[in-house]
């Protein structure tokens, strides 16, 4: 059986991209879904026109903006290490304020929902 550079047989190793330091925090599928979802009905209803995402070893970020030029209207944070305290996500208001914080994504998610309802006139 052929063996790669490392030695190993036919299973593989993961290696770190060189130059990176392992342990990056990240959003998983689902949570990255459901941000981005809510992202979309927010440009559609003219809230928001831009984002941007920020990753290190010790959070994710994903940032909502109006206008590129302006702070972000909205920031969403991932912090793992405060899982078995307050909740590892946080959602933050225009001027850094904590807006809400939580276990479940979609529970931190639920004031901006809670902007694209209107009430409906009979």
């Amino acid at each position: 059986m052929a063996s790669g550079p490392q030695g190993n047989s036919s299973s593989g190793q993961v290696v770190a991209f060189p130059g990176r330091a392992g342990g990056q925090v990240g959003f998983e599928r689902l949570e990255l879904q459901r941000i981005m979802d809510l992202y979309g009905r927010m440009v559609a209803a003219g809230q928001w026109r831009d984002y941007a995402m920020d990753f290190d070893r010790n959070a994710a970020s994903f940032a909502a903006f109006r206008r590129a030029t302006e702070r972000p209207q909205a920031r969403i944070e991932k912090r793992p290490s405060l899982r078995n305290k307050q909740g590892m996500y946080t959602l933050f208001g225009e001027h850094g304020q904590v807006l809400k914080r939580g276990h479940d994504l979609a529970g931190v998610l639920a004031p901006m929902e809670r902007r694209l309802m209107k009430s409906v006139d009979d």
